[in-house]
């Protein structure tokens, strides 16, 4: 199970990932790109899945920090020998603590 300095440092590796691919700039021309390829078809499912994904704070939030996490667990050999239920808690951990850091992010902004 995660400590609290660990469930940090994810968290906010979880959030900053999330922020890279929702929102930094230097993804806008992928981001174009894939919202062109949703536009000349978008009745189609699968795309509007995608555009949706790359959009959601949350959605994006959610794989980047479960990705963030399993780097994590397997480079530091914690992976194996922990039931799938553990790693699964740890997940809605730092996926929860990365979209609250988000959150209060977003609150700053409003002020």
């Amino acid at each position: 199970m995660l400590n609290l300095v660990e469930l940090a440092v994810l968290a906010a590796a979880g959030y900053r990932g999330t922020q890279l691919l929702v929102h930094d700039s230097i993804l806008d021309p992928v981001r174009d790109r894939i919202e062109g390829w949703f536009q000349k078809k978008p009745e189609s499912k699968a795309r509007e899945l995608v555009v949706t994904l790359i959009s959601c704070v949350y959605c994006t939030g959610w794989w980047v920090s479960g990705s963030v996490l399993a780097t994590y667990l397997l480079a530091a050999g914690r992976w194996h020998g922990v039931p799938l239920l553990i790693h699964g808690i740890e997940w809605l951990a730092v996926a929860g603590a990365a979209v609250a850091i988000n959150r209060w992010d977003d609150s700053l902004k409003d002020h």
